[in-house]
């Protein structure tokens, strides 16, 4: 895999940091996710191929276990705001001057920098932000966030992801790490460059949703079928479009012509009447195999039965039949290879990650008896060796309750 070898220390977080880990992990990286100790699992569920080490930041001594694992480490992966690693003595400053190979990647809303960058907010705020936000949404409606895709996970976790990979790779050159500082405002905004460079073909003269390419064009929108499914319409080229209407049986004479801004609003009713009067699958059959450029909109359940999706196998599936996309984009030679493994509770790796850097039985045991670290073993295991060792000793928890606690965790076990 194209990152074997690296070692990446990720510090929790919300969603953006823990994808870019993912992406590290299934192309190869070694991922070791730094927890807060107390809790059980991480809510991301973006844990594919990491370790779990459970560590409290908040303790000196724990501070001084991170920067021993940053001190053999290539990446570390940061998502605080401004100033939180420096006020723990973890800033950039000092741990690449422990190792000077180290990538050091701060993924944060605003950046690290500027009038906003210690405050708080989410995916819609650096969407508002980046100006993304205005150009989304029906004419005459409030604007509205694609899901928290554009700025969390595209303009945070794999613009940070991309980051990364060309500091390691300018390292091998210089010998040397560097600081990446992802915004999310700035990730999302350079995501949008089409929209500023084309602002000088009057793509975007019109109103929000009026325009070409965000819904108010007839050829290129959604519409719902008679089973109340929907098609996806992406009809521009003359050629597509010229498709397109013969798949919906209308005549080109009797339609205004393609561009005709101002017939759109009407046109879209009609291509709307046509399209309710048979279903999705009827669509299909009609559209599939053409270059009308027309789709059926899938459900998740739908999305990877279909006859593309598995030829390709683009939808994987982990021991424990959860399902999910395939890492992207394949690489011929070195391809991703992820794990199939469920994801790992928080503190299961505690023990196993401190002794791969070093740290002895002892140096182990003083930090769990200093609450430290946290060792957390799955509830089956944890299960297992109470009916194996016993009466010989009882199998506790961390904090000393009896496996009996947690055998109803977590809730798909």
């Amino acid at each position: 895999m194209a990152l074997r070898g690296i070692l990446v220390v990720e510090l929790a977080g919300l969603a953006p940091v823990p994808f870019c880990g993912m992406v590290l992990a299934d192309f190869g990286a070694r991922v070791m996710r730094v927890d807060r100790p107390g809790s059980r699992y991480d809510v991301s569920g973006l844990a594919r191929g990491k370790r779990s080490l459970a560590l409290d930041l908040k303790q000196p001594r724990g501070v001084a276990v991170l920067r021993r694992l940053c001190a053999q480490s290539d990446v570390l992966l940061v998502p605080f705001r401004s100033g939180v690693m420096e006020r723990l003595q973890l800033g950039p400053e000092i741990l690449q001057q422990e190792n000077p190979r180290l990538i050091y990647a701060r993924l944060s809303g605003f950046g690290q920098s500027g009038s906003f960058s210690r405050l708080a907010g989410h995916d819609i705020n650096y969407l508002a932000l980046s100006g993304v936000l205005s150009k989304i949404g029906r004419s005459d409606e409030n604007p509205y966030a694609p899901l928290n895709l554009l700025a969390d996970f595209a303009g945070g976790g794999l613009m940070c992801a991309l980051g990364i990979v060309m500091a390691l790779f300018e390292r091998t050159r210089s010998g040397k790490g560097q600081v990446i500082d992802a915004s999310m405002v700035e990730g999302t905004a350079y995501l949008s460059s089409f929209l500023w460079k084309t602002q000088k073909l009057n793509l975007w003269e019109a109103p929000r949703g009026q325009n070409m390419l965000d819904g108010g064009a007839p050829f290129y929108t959604t519409y719902r079928t008679a089973d109340g499914e929907f098609m996806a319409v992406g009809a521009i080229e003359p050629q597509f479009y010229e498709l397109l209407i013969k798949g919906l049986g209308l005549k080109p004479d009797e339609l205004p012509n393609q561009m005709s801004m101002n017939d759109w609003p009407e046109m879209k009713k009609q291509f709307a009447d046509v399209f309710a009067k048979k279903t999705k699958a009827e669509w299909c059959q009609i559209f599939d195999g053409t270059d009308a450029c027309v789709t059926p909109v899938l459900t998740f359940e739908e999305v990877v039965s279909h006859d593309h999706n598995k030829e390709r196998g683009s939808f994987i599936t982990n021991e424990e039949q959860d399902m999910s996309p395939r890492p992207a984009p394949l690489l011929s030679d070195t391809p991703a290879v992820p794990s199939f493994k469920r994801d790992p509770f928080v503190g299961e790796h505690t023990e196993e990650i401190l002794k791969e850097f070093g740290f002895s039985l002892e140096e182990i045991d003083q930090l769990t008896s200093d609450k430290i670290i946290e060792s957390h073993k799955a509830p089956r295991q944890i299960q297992f060796e109470a009916q194996t060792l016993a009466p010989r000793r009882r199998c506790s928890s961390p904090s000393g309750h009896g496996w009996q606690q947690w055998a109803g965790w977590p809730p798909h076990l």
